[in-house]
């Protein structure tokens, strides 16, 4: 291998892996995990090291944080992958890691990548082991435990969740790669708008940021005396024009502003022009496909209930199917979604719902609707004269009351005069008559 920019020699490590963190302040993002105070940061700094399962998508540190997990608690490191590995090569760890610790009296991480590529027996075959203590088994997927995995292993473990870097996080740490001693030690300047695109173009994944900044400087113009990571030499390695990586910029969030607000205006045409630009521009498809999702239940709503179906069918068929040939299904919701007779009903019930529960604090519940499982609560009257709508005429208890008494006669649903909601509000007029006929007294009026 020749060497490169700043004279690397056969065998050099790649710059991901000399970025990996060596402390938990080094470690990027998943401050739901490891912020300040938060549980698993105290247990690992308190060295409450214990088995479990990473899960999330490549690149957001699934093998750093067991390297360093390895390193916080001293412990040997072991790794192996599911795809490359069986049975034999597990009797072969747990025996090194047992003769470790008797040799050496040093405990051992395991780390298992691709854990859910294991099959049940060979998920079975580290369960005496964990529970032994022979080593601190930490398993890497990015398939959902729940499905993938046995129940065995992870009642014996503690499951979590990493996700994508924020861009912020992810900006840090090119920034910290770029300066320190172990990364590009100030060799190369990037400017703070060719980071951005950087982090753009990385999606969340650490690993790929770091590779798009390490064959960067690789291509660094240096004609001018120092190596400058140029638009054009971020061109060259991303193979794609830079207005595609404009996610966390101003055009990204206009373009899903302009999307939005098409699909409300029932324009199908401008809605699939600015979907179509959002994927040509680098959008995730999933991350569209939760647009059409919201937008299905903001803007539609009970006016048409197959809309909000509809745009979940298409985040699924883009899930299976993959780019390009999912793209289509969003463009068929998104058309429909346009079409589509519009409701903001629900919506705004449910903004005035929660601003009244925010703001009033809490309503008891009346007495018939309470729960009585003991002979106690019993005694107490809950439940006493709860009327079973079932056993009613239309299975409906005309004159019962179901709100806290200090909010008797709110309503919060409005159903428009659009679509499905016509009859909605057609019912629920009926229902309205029945209880304001009814002979029944009302549970919630005083006595």
């Amino acid at each position: 291998m020749q060497a490169g920019l700043f004279g690397e020699s056969q065998g050099f490590q790649p710059l991901a892996a000399r970025m990996r963190p060596r402390t938990l302040d080094d470690y990027a993002g998943q401050h739901h995990l490891l912020g300040q105070d938060k549980p698993l940061r105290r247990a690992l700094e308190q060295g409450q090291l214990h088995s479990m399962i990473l899960w999330g998508p490549p690149g957001v540190g699934k093998t750093s944080f067991a390297r360093l997990l390895a390193n916080i608690g001293d412990l040997a490191y072991e790794t192996m992958s599911a795809v490359l590995s069986g049975v034999k090569d597990i009797r072969a760890a747990v025996e090194r890691a047992k003769l470790r610790k008797d040799a050496e009296g040093r405990d051992t991480l395991l780390f298992v990548d691709e854990v859910h590529r294991f099959n049940k027996s060979q998920q079975d075959a580290f369960l005496p082991h964990i529970e032994d203590g022979t080593f601190i088994f930490v398993g890497a997927t990015t398939e959902n435990p729940s499905f993938e995995l046995n129940s065995a292993l992870l009642s014996r473990t503690r499951v979590y969740v990493l996700k994508h870097l924020e861009a912020e996080d992810l900006k840090q740490l090119l920034q910290r790669a770029l300066h320190s001693p172990e990364g590009l030690a100030d060799r190369v300047q990037v400017p703070d708008t060719i980071l951005d695109l950087m982090v753009s173009a990385a999606g969340g994944d650490a690993r790929r940021a770091l590779n798009i900044l390490e064959i960067s400087a690789d291509l660094a113009d240096d004609t001018t005396g120092q190596a400058l990571v140029t638009e054009a030499v971020l061109e060259q390695v991303l193979q794609a024009s830079l207005r595609r990586f404009d996610k966390g910029g101003d055009i990204f969030y206009d373009q899903i502003s302009a999307l939005h607000k098409s699909v409300r205006g029932s324009d199908p045409d401008a809605s699939l022009y600015w979907m179509c630009r959002m994927l040509d521009g680098g959008a995730e498809p999933a991350y569209v496909a939760r647009r059409l999702a919201r937008i299905a239940s903001e803007d539609i709503g009970n006016a048409d209930p197959r809309a909000l179906r509809l745009a979940l069918d298409a985040w699924e068929a883009q899930e299976r199917l993959g780019s390009p040939e999912g793209e289509l299904a969003l463009a068929q919701a998104v058309v429909y979604l346009a079409l589509a007779p519009k409701s903001n009903a629900v919506y705004k019930a449910f903004n005035q719902c929660m601003a009244d529960i925010r703001s009033q604090g809490d309503h008891e519940v009346p007495v018939h609707l309470r729960n009585a499982p003991t002979s106690l609560m019993k005694s107490l009257g809950h439940g006493d004269e709860y009327r079973y709508a079932h056993d009613e005429p239309d299975a409906f208890a005309a004159g019962e009351v179901y709100l806290p008494h200090a909010l008797k006669g709110t309503r919060y649903y409005h159903p428009v005069e659009r679509g499905l909601e016509i009859k909605l509000a057609q019912k629920r007029d009926w229902l309205e008559a029945r209880n304001d006929a009814s002979n029944r007294k009302r549970w919630d009026d005083p006595a």
